[in-house]
């Protein structure tokens, strides 16, 4: 990769600590249950999809307890990530690092599963050093699926073989490079670099915080 045109990020992970997921799994799960909505029908599923699955589910065979099982679950887990926001802050030298790669004329973007209002919360500042956000409420497809990463990327006008991916999670591997983007993992996050590499990390870094160094 000659010219860089872009560099997109995951939030929780890679640029600020992580959610307590499997907690926010838990709690989904408890919450579908309650619904009457049989295990089997969200077993190995994401938090989100969990969700759409039970709220479809619903819809088949108890349509008029469908909506609000979907509004609450889904207040649920915003009420999680607001939540945690309130006390959580970007890594120590992330805003550094990513004005280093703004000054190098490189678009940033952000990329989350996560609302809006979370990473409002955590990095208010956002829209100082990064050029375009997509969360959970900006999309309809969510990674892995790689349309989340394309809304961003045309966003930037940005090409996906001339931009780099960067998260802690085997999702954001999975998504960039079923677009030839260049992956970069973190060890910030939940998984560790095996699982990275598995997942498609081209090359994988304790942080983010030396990027705009090691793309020199």
């Amino acid at each position: 990769m000659t010219t860089i045109d872009a560099v997109l990020f995951d939030f929780d992970g890679t640029l600020a600590p992580n959610l307590d997921l499997p907690d926010m799994r838990r709690q989904v799960i408890a919450r579908s249950l309650q619904a009457g909505i049989p295990e089997a029908v969200f077993a190995d599923l994401y938090i989100v999809e969990i969700i759409e699955a039970g709220h479809a589910w619903l819809c088949a065979h108890d349509s008029a307890r469908a909506s609000h099982y979907k509004n609450s679950a889904e207040q649920l887990i915003v009420d999680i990530e607001i939540g945690a926001a309130a006390s959580t802050d970007v890594f120590a030298g992330v805003t550094d690092m990513l004005a280093g790669l703004r000054s190098r004329g490189i678009k940033l973007g952000i990329v989350t599963r996560n609302c809006r209002a979370a990473i409002d919360t955590v990095f208010p500042e956002h829209h100082r050093y990064v050029d375009a956000l997509h969360a959970r409420d900006d999309v309809s497809h969510l990674k892995p699926d790689p349309r989340h990463l394309l809304a961003n990327l045309s966003a930037l006008a940005a090409r996906p073989a001339s931009s780099i991916m960067v998260g802690d999670g085997a999702l954001d591997m999975r998504a960039g490079r079923e677009l030839d983007m260049r992956c970069i993992g973190v060890l910030t996050g939940s998984n560790d670099a095996a699982a990275l590499i598995q997942a498609g990390a081209n090359e994988v870094q304790d942080n983010c915080l030396q990027l705009h160094k090691f793309l020199s």
